[in-house]
């Protein structure tokens, strides 16, 4: 599997080398590859914590001039509304990130619940076999833990597709492996996933 480019139309950055476009987030950057055709300029991006919303979203503002917003469930709700309302004025992109889209985000200002609700709003799926593989590789090489194909094939069928699954199946891997001084091998991968109480030994596929 190799990484596949963004499709916005501008010559590419430094973090996109970090961001791999799979069926999971495609929509997403369909979304806002067209983003000068939006109803109004902000969009809602939501999504899992790790899935790379905040990291897609720097991509997306550096190459459009626009601005982000991170955590918007825990700002300034008047901060929120200047910002929707200069995005308008300028005719720039504004990403609003949160972990969920109203209702779950529970807004109080009335003004600014109103320009949300009018906004688009995007959500960043749960890793699919694709990502996750990629993920787990780019994860793991950046630990000096090269992950060998058969490591990988041992891997996908038995963790349960999450972002926090795959960190934390990252993490176990790596102190396991420093822990023994060895490298990442199909044995050491099954004794860590038993370990971690997430194997499931009805779905192994030998």
């Amino acid at each position: 599997m190799s990484q596949i480019g963004l499709p916005f139309d501008w010559p590419a950055s430094e973090d996109e080398r970090d961001f791999f476009l799979t069926n999971a987030n495609a929509r997403v950057v369909a979304h806002l590859d067209h983003w000068s055709h939006w109803p109004v300029m902000t969009t809602v991006l939501s999504g899992p914590r790790k899935s790379g919303r905040s990291l897609l979203a720097r991509i997306f503002t550096a190459k459009t001039g626009g601005e982000m917003i991170d955590d918007a469930e825990r700002q300034d709700e008047e901060m929120l509304f200047h910002a929707w309302n200069r995005a308008q004025e300028r005719r720039r992109p504004l990403l609003v990130i949160a972990d969920a889209p109203p209702p779950a985000w529970e807004i109080t200002l009335p003004d600014l619940r109103s320009r949300i609700a009018a906004s688009p709003k995007v959500t960043m799926e749960e890793p699919d076999e694709d990502l996750m593989a990629l993920l787990i590789e780019k994860l793991l090489v950046a630990r000096g833990l090269p992950v060998t194909p058969d490591v990988l094939r041992f891997l996908l069928p038995r963790i349960e597709r999450t972002y926090l699954s795959l960190h934390r199946l990252v993490e176990a891997l790596d102190a396991a492996a420093l822990a023994r001084r060895v490298r990442l091998s199909v044995p050491l991968a099954r004794e860590v996933l038993r370990a971690m109480g997430v194997i499931d030994e009805s779905r192994q596929a030998g």
